[in-house]
């Protein structure tokens, strides 16, 4: 992988399972309702891709979409 990753947690989608901030808390929060949403814009640090990619695959919404820039 030569580019940055970035998440993006689709809020239409997220039923609040919270799967990815237990997965990858460094980059997922929950707003007061429970709903998760990506920390900042998104970025994924060097070293957590692995976790970006479980937390995707986790989802049972399908809720998260990871780009590549």
């Amino acid at each position: 992988m030569s580019g940055t990753l970035k998440v993006r947690v689709d809020p239409n989608k997220c039923q609040g399972n919270a799967r990815c901030k237990s997965l990858a808390p460094e980059l997922f929060e929950l707003d007061e309702w429970g709903y998760a949403h990506e920390i900042g814009d998104g970025t994924v640090p060097a070293g957590l891709e692995d976790k970006a990619w479980l937390a995707q695959a986790n989802c049972p919404e399908i809720a998260i979409t990871i780009d590549e820039e």
